[in-house]
């Protein structure tokens, strides 16, 4: 089944295969699939309606990133609230039901699934620039740090070097003006689950069980590059995360 849909033959670049670089690498994984697969060929309907060059629009645009449990949802809704914004999530809203799909298949296709999701996003984001500032809550930048945690084993040495192309944004993905990234501590965070008492995903029940793997995915975060994340203790009170928040965006954001 993963020979019918996984492009390439196997090589010394897992991250790289399991991580398509472009829209048209998703394209093409996407078709390979969509017979089998018929959300595929849904989501592939849906990214080629996407112009091929997206451009932002005079509002900044403005990504949290973090861990399940780190206060996205309340951060960002706080800003949103205060910025008087557009709040957008990543997966889109078109796609997010098919997640349980996506997630029960091989490695490069779940993958493509969520990398398409980012395409998807940038039209949203480019036309809400255009009239308001623009929150999103997770990018590319997930997509990324969890693929790559995914793909390699052992600590966080064992990731690919600092420099790699992994970590780069796609050359034809619409940048943020700032991305966020919410860290608390592991124990703090645990917390919090227990607290929300809610069912948990695989990469959380993951997240969980393996302190390594958490490990890689925060390291993968604080890895990217061009944009790379602004990181923000979120461990003290909402008021004084939201207030850290809205100094980094107006610093590094022109309105």
């Amino acid at each position: 089944m993963l020979g019918r849909c996984a492009p390439g033959s196997p090589g010394p670049r897992p991250v790289v295969r399991a991580l398509p670089p472009s829209a048209s690498a998703l394209r093409q994984r996407l078709r390979q699939c969509a017979e089998r697969i018929p959300e595929a060929g849904a989501v592939l309907d849906l990214l080629e309606k996407c112009p091929e060059h997206q451009k932002k629009g005079g509002f900044p645009v403005i990504v949290f990133e973090g861990l399940d449990a780190t206060g996205k949802t309340t951060v960002t809704q706080a800003v949103n609230d205060t910025l008087n914004g557009v709040l957008l999530r990543s997966p889109p809203a078109c796609i997010s039901q098919w997640r349980t799909v996506f997630d029960d298949e091989p490695t490069p296709i779940k993958r493509a699934f969520y990398a398409a999701g980012n395409y998807i996003l940038a039209s949203e984001i480019a036309k809400a620039s255009t009239q308001a500032p623009v929150i999103i809550d997770r990018y590319w930048h997930s997509t990324a740090a969890y693929a790559i945690a995914t793909e390699t084993s052992g600590k966080v040495q064992d990731l690919p070097p600092a420099q790699d192309e992994v970590y780069q944004w796609p050359e034809d993905l619409l940048k943020p003006d700032l991305v966020l990234l919410l860290t608390v501590d592991p124990e703090e965070r645990v917390r919090r689950l227990q607290h929300r008492g809610l069912e948990k995903t695989k990469e959380e029940a993951e997240l969980e069980a393996n302190s390594l793997f958490r490990q890689r995915v925060e390291e993968s975060y604080k890895r990217m590059v061009n944009p790379a994340c602004q990181e923000v203790d979120a461990s003290p009170s909402k008021e004084e995360v939201l207030k850290t928040v809205l100094q980094l965006i107006k610093k590094h954001c022109a309105f």
